[in-house]
């Protein structure tokens, strides 16, 4: 067999094996630590509130709004439309700090990687 070839043909990787075996144990840690922030993140709560506080929206981190409260000094039937504005920028800001902690929670595993996304 000619020197440098193993019993396929190849020749050897130069101990390539032993470092796609380190890159493929990064791989699944990094994978493991992103599952684990993505669970805790679904787990946390944020609350945004509008109106000076009359209306109070809480949205999970997998951004379902759990929680929706309203003073009743907020309920004018008169003015329908400021109750509506009022829930819409409480659930948008509850939804914002939800995509924000995501997103610099997530930016740690790629942080320096050029992703297409």
């Amino acid at each position: 067999m000619a020197k440098g070839f193993n019993s396929r043909g190849m020749r050897g990787m130069g101990g390539m094996g032993m470092s796609n075996n380190n890159l493929i144990k990064q791989a699944q840690k990094l994978q493991q630590d992103m599952a684990k922030a993505q669970e805790d993140l679904s787990a946390k709560e944020y609350e945004s509130s509008s109106g000076g506080g009359v209306v109070k929206a809480t949205v999970s981190g997998a951004k379902l709004v759990t929680k929706l409260e309203i003073n009743p000094e907020a309920v004018d039937p008169d003015d329908v439309e400021m109750l509506q504005d009022l829930i819409i920028a409480a659930v948008n800001g509850a939804m914002n700090a939800a995509s924000e902690d995501a997103e610099a929670q997530m930016s740690r595993f790629t942080k320096g990687l050029n992703l297409p996304f």
